[in-house]
């Protein structure tokens, strides 16, 4: 539900960025200055790193027609009603982004987004663009890093920063190819570090910069005043589609990390308490008396025989520490929980219904997949949307064998399903929408229609209501006030 609230943000649209940029190995080279100490050009500096970003090339074949999400408005129309387009054949893509050469052997670091899916990946070289066939070493999507490899050797490679260190302010170039025109350098100062929460990865750790990015960039270099690498950038905020002062890169600490699992296992490897988690709003604080609340991460939903189910945590615990450190939201839990190796024991505390609790987990091996294969259907009959009496503008209907079938529910997943929604309903403000299923109202189960129907029936009128949700995949809360 949180990566709803980007998707409905008129004046704002997140674009992920392909950009190809050439990193060599960097030796103490500094910006040439005036006897006064200003910096006239960093004409030197780029000279020496540009040979380290290259340009990659991407080639990937498509069928049109397919869904795409199960929860893709074309599935929606076509169950609820109306017709998805049809179309058909197959189409040839080609992408352009960027890469950091960080070990003359031919290792590239770039963003995994650049290279998903593709099914050649070619590496553009030199001003020359000498091209080499690239080897996919491994990706992660969880922080949108990719490793590829180049038989090469003798290659100039770009020097890591300690991305800890990096602070609002400082000077940074970004390197790349935006709109293929190739090596490319902007300037400008980091904005912000530790963005996150914008939903365009898992682990967000983000360096803001106004250095300008623009399409193309994806995958290249973001360096300091050094040269040396800062983060591979990835993203960007825009009304237009172009660079707006508002670029994100990857924390090159954080790239270097998943680089050298990917490396050494193919894979990353992060540990893991089985939990989903969401914001604690005030609206949801309040609904569930946990007055004085306001940092920490909602406990949505608890998978079975995980760490945290065996150590005793619940949904509805608020997660406000680890270790001692605290926890102000579920970006920082993330990055807490992967950041550490399985088979380490953690203390975990929470706030349960306004008592302090802490639990011992030891944390297992983040799955390679969470999406649950199990196909299982209901038996309830099917039945007609019911309108509620308190949910004013909401029409639910059962989990049918169809409905769990096109929203693809788990076998586990019960509930009322959300047939049709008002947009201007205090639901559908609250970030409810067509294909959601209902499984808790005030911590009371939901099983089918004619559960919420009844529940709703005993509500007060000035009562606030605290729902459990299942949604794209997860469960989580939303809070609302009664009609």
């Amino acid at each position: 539900m949180g990566k709803r609230t980007l998707r409905s943000c008129a004046l704002f649209a997140l674009t992920v960025l392909c950009v190809g940029i050439s990193l060599p190995r960097v030796t103490a080279q500094q910006p040439q200055q005036t006897r006064e100490g200003i910096v006239t050009t960093f004409a030197p500096l780029v000279e020496k790193v540009a040979p380290g970003v290259v340009t990659v090339f991407t080639t990937q074949t498509v069928s049109r027609g397919q869904t795409t999400s199960s929860f893709s408005d074309d599935a929606l129309r076509q169950f609820f009603g109306g017709r998805a387009p049809q179309t058909q054949g197959k189409q040839t893509l080609q992408g352009l982004g960027s890469g950091v050469i960080v070990s003359p052997d031919g290792y590239i670091l770039t963003a995994n987004h650049v290279v998903s899916g593709a099914e050649e990946i070619m590496v553009g070289l030199g001003n020359d663009l000498r091209r080499s066939k690239a080897k996919k070493i491994g990706t992660d999507p969880g922080t949108d890093v990719a490793l590829l490899k180049i038989d090469e050797n003798n290659l100039p490679s770009v020097n890591f920063a300690d991305s800890d260190k990096a602070r609002a302010g400082d000077i940074v170039l970004a390197i790349g190819n935006p709109f293929g025109l190739r090596q490319t350098v902007t300037m400008g100062i980091i904005s912000a570090v530790g963005r996150g929460g914008m939903g365009i990865v898992d682990y967000e750790n983000f360096i803001q910069t106004d250095a300008a990015i623009n399409m193309g960039n994806s995958g290249g270099a973001l360096v300091d005043a050094q040269g040396r690498l800062l983060g591979i950038n990835t993203a960007i905020f825009t009304r237009s589609g172009g660079n707006q002062g508002i670029g994100f890169a990857i924390p090159a600490n954080l790239a270097r990390e998943v680089m050298q699992s990917l490396r050494d296992k193919g894979r990353v490897v992060r540990g893991y308490i089985g939990t989903s988690v969401q914001t604690l709003t005030p609206e949801i604080a309040d609904a569930m008396k946990l007055k004085g609340q306001l940092s920490g991460a909602l406990v949505g939903e608890v998978e079975p025989n995980a760490p945290a189910s065996k150590a005793g945590i619940k949904t509805g615990d608020v997660i406000t520490a680890v270790n001692g450190k605290k926890v102000n939201d579920p970006r920082e839990l993330r990055l807490m929980i992967g950041s550490m190796a399985p088979g380490t024991k953690v203390q975990i505390e929470v706030n349960r219904e306004g008592q302090a609790k802490t639990f011992d987990v030891q944390l297992a091996e983040m799955p390679a997949s969470a999406a649950n294969e199990d196909t299982e259907t209901s038996s309830e009959e099917p039945a007609q949307p019911q309108r509620t009496t308190v949910f004013g503008g909401v029409a639910i209907t059962n989990i049918t064998e169809d409905i769990r079938t096109a929203l693809n529910l788990p076998k586990e997943i019960q509930g009322a399903v959300i047939a049709d929604i008002d947009a201007e309903s205090p639901a559908a403000k609250a970030g409810l929408r067509e294909g959601d299923v209902i499984q808790e109202v005030n911590k009371q189960p939901v099983k089918n229609a004619k559960d919420l129907v009844a529940i709703s029936k005993k509500l007060k009128p000035n009562e606030k209501i605290l729902m459990r949700v299942y949604s794209q995949g997860r469960s989580g809360y939303v809070a609302l006030e009664p009609k």
